[in-house]
């Protein structure tokens, strides 16, 4: 496919499930994208979600044997985001406040993609303005906002998630980063009562923040802020406008993606 389509795919991609993507140069400006699933899907799926991109061209590969959390392990190195020291639980070095461990798994959320650094620098900012408060992080994936969002103060953290191995993975970050949180297996914010939260994270994909915005929204208590991330900076636009009745809305980018404050006007 096209170099300038990379980003796009990869998103899509990963809506489908894919457990990585290992991305090649091709043949002049074209990449290749190998992307892994721990359960087969029907080519015509695949083909369906990359149809909307001129040229993307689908072929099964093989498999090969490999250890890819070993893999990751090998190339994983400490690096921060804004005050927080982002590392490894098998070499996490000096203790504090700004460090956040975090272990290779089977869930969403080591720090490395742009959608968590944005919603990251997105909560330090916010922190800075002043308290937290109670923080609902939706679809926590590997718990690593939520854990962020203690280390910030909050007061009460909840993290949410469908999948037990994502609730898994949010229980032993927890645990590394000595923090607490209440962990909930969950489809969204429907358990919540309205005005419940100061605080919502949703680190999700555009099509299901555009889905969810209502029951999202609901669930901010007056004066929170709703911080939304898992977009495109090309689906921003079309977010900003959705959710643009609910607050003050602030975009923030860092590279092909996006994320958006709403509200939180202190």
């Amino acid at each position: 496919m096209r170099q300038e389509d990379e980003e796009r795919a990869t998103a899509l991609l990963w809506d489908l499930g894919t457990a990585g993507i290992e991305v090649t140069p091709g043949k002049g400006e074209r990449v290749v994208l190998l992307a892994y699933f721990a359960e087969a899907l029907p080519d015509r799926e695949v083909a369906a979600a990359l149809a909307p991109l001129p040229g993307a061209r689908l072929e099964a590969a093989p498999v090969p044997e490999v250890d890819w959390v070993a893999r990751f392990r090998e190339g994983f190195r400490p690096f921060r985001v804004g005050r927080f020291r982002i590392a490894p639980s098998w070499a996490p070095g000096e203790d504090g406040s700004d460090l956040l461990i975090v272990e290779p798994g089977a869930a969403f959320g080591t720090g490395t993609h742009e959608t968590t650094r944005l919603c990251l620098a997105a909560l330090e900012a916010r922190a800075g303005e002043g308290p937290l408060g109670r923080v609902l992080d939706i679809g926590t994936g590997s718990g690593l906002l939520a854990v962020a969002a203690a280390k910030l103060g909050a007061r009460l953290v909840i993290a949410l998630d469908l999948d037990p191995l994502a609730l898994e993975a949010a229980r032993l970050h927890a645990r590394l980063n000595r923090v607490e949180l209440r962990l909930l297996r969950a489809d969204g914010g429907s358990p919540f009562r309205a005005g419940a939260f100061d605080t919502v994270l949703a680190n999700l994909t555009a099509a299901l923040l555009h889905e969810r915005r209502d029951e999202i929204t609901r669930l901010r208590a007056p004066g929170g802020a709703l911080v939304l991330s898992g977009m495109l900076d090309e689906d921003a636009r079309a977010l900003t406008r959705a959710y643009a009745g609910r607050g003050r809305v602030e975009q923030r980018r860092e590279g092909e993606w996006a994320a958006l404050v709403v509200g939180g006007e202190r």
